[in-house]
């Protein structure tokens, strides 16, 4: 099926399912594609409550991978869920070269996959009383699964007379309570196989909602600080070395940085976010914005210590993510439009967070950057047209690894859909 508005595949089974029910990719720290491209899992609340499924991109045949009738588990993001009850939508996370799926439900961390016409399910631990959890991630090996968890208490509150927006999110600075109550949060690595809690490392004065396996040692977990209430520049990445038991910042202040031809220093007072590994974890991209300044999309490499960034033009202003390909370009959802365009007027996202642009990017574009000389090469591939409106309808595209796709999630009409565009459309080119 071709949407004439997206100018992507829409991947529902019955177009009539695009008005009643909503589907969505995994997060983007995971792939919710298959190795052979052959697969794709998403999470759809078809039965009534969002449950995992797979479905096969060459006969169009869907799979239950979970049996969720108790909504969704409160967690980050999910601020309006029920605790200890639920699928958690934020605990998905896909082994995609085994095609081994791992998930929180009512608590239990859980594996499944299927096996022929059997689907095998496993339990491996409990979450542990009065924590609440966010995005997990598999190493790269598939040994050692990660469940970020924080104190309980950082989510402590009434959504219905304290939550605002769409997705109910607390109205209190949540980084500001575990600052002040000095809550912590603690990086769980538990073995795929047993389900044995291999470590916990606490890490005080912290909310972690992003952790992320170095692709090829998984003795290093890329977290983040999430939200944070101050010096977001040089708070938001870290990296724990679990060997050394240390823990350091990847983003510090300083002006040496390569490919920045504005000449804007890094501060602890920019905005800093969605960073991720390059395959071979020799570096990580993340972008933000600069303080009192442009948007920017940055690199890291971990050898070198050398950063860098390149600012983005000042009209493109539309929040974005940037993921990346297995050749190191990048796709984004925002920032883009074209000179002479003027966007739609729309209601601004409900759920705004620290950064400082507005949610109505409306592209899908391939971007592939020249780091040394400090130059972003624009391809839109189609509109997505997401009204962002909550963390499910943000696009979050990712590459097939192939590389000559791109999926993403949009909602411009009453539901949540997953759409696929090719990578290899011919498009206007901007710089």
């Amino acid at each position: 099926m071709i949407e004439s508005q997206l100018n992507g595949r829409m991947l529902v089974s019955d177009p009539r399912d695009r008005e009643i029910f909503n589907t969505q990719l995994l997060y983007f720290t995971c792939s919710s594609l298959s190795e052979d491209g052959e697969r794709v899992y998403m999470i759809s609340d078809k039965t009534g409550s969002p449950n995992v499924i797979v479905r096969d991109l060459v006969t169009g045949e869907e799979t239950y991978l979970t049996d969720n009738h108790k909504g969704i588990l409160k967690s980050y993001v999910y601020f309006d869920g029920t605790p200890g009850e639920g699928l958690g939508k934020a605990s998905v996370c896909l082994d995609y070269k085994r095609e081994v799926v791992y998930y929180i439900q009512d608590n239990m961390i859980y594996k499944t996959e299927r096996s022929g016409n059997r689907k095998i399910l496993a339990q491996l631990a409990q979450v542990p009383e009065n924590r609440v959890t966010a995005f997990t991630h598999i190493s790269g090996d598939g040994k050692r699964l990660c469940v970020p968890m924080t104190d309980g208490r950082c989510l402590e509150f009434d959504p219905v007379t304290e939550g605002t927006g769409l997705d109910r999110r607390p109205a209190y600075d949540i980084d500001g309570r575990v600052q002040q109550e000095h809550l912590s949060s603690y990086l769980c690595v538990y073995d795929t196989e047993n389900g044995t809690l291999l470590y916990e490392k606490e890490i005080p004065l912290c909310w972690i909602t992003h952790v992320q396996f170095h692709p090829l040692d998984s003795e290093l977990i890329m977290y983040n600080h999430e939200w944070a209430s101050f010096d977001c520049g040089i708070r938001r990445i870290w990296i724990y070395d679990h060997r050394l038991d240390q823990l350091y910042p990847v983003r510090t202040e300083g002006k040496d940085t390569l490919g920045n031809t504005k000449g804007y220093e890094r501060k602890a007072g920019d905005w800093v976010c969605h960073e991720m590994w390059s395959d071979d974890g020799s570096s990580i991209i993340y972008h933000g914005g600069y303080e009192n300044g442009p948007a920017m999309v940055g690199k890291y490499e971990l050898a070198s210590e050398r950063y860098w960034e390149i600012a983005l033009p000042d009209d493109y202003n539309a929040y974005g993510h940037f993921t990346m390909d297995h050749e190191g370009n990048l796709v984004c959802d925002g920032y883009f439009k074209y000179p002479w365009e003027i966007k739609a007027v729309r209601e601004n996202s409900t759920d705004n967070g620290p950064d400082p642009h507005k949610k109505d990017g409306e592209y899908i574009s391939k971007v592939i950057p020249n780091w040394n000389d400090g130059s972003l090469t624009w391809i839109p591939l189609c509109k997505h047209k997401s009204d962002w409106l909550g963390q499910d309808a943000h696009p979050h595209p990712i590459y097939s690894h192939r590389g000559d796709s791109v999926f993403f999630n949009s909602r411009s009409g009453k539901t949540v859909n997953v759409y696929c565009v090719s990578a290899y459309t011919l498009a206007h080119q901007s710089k």
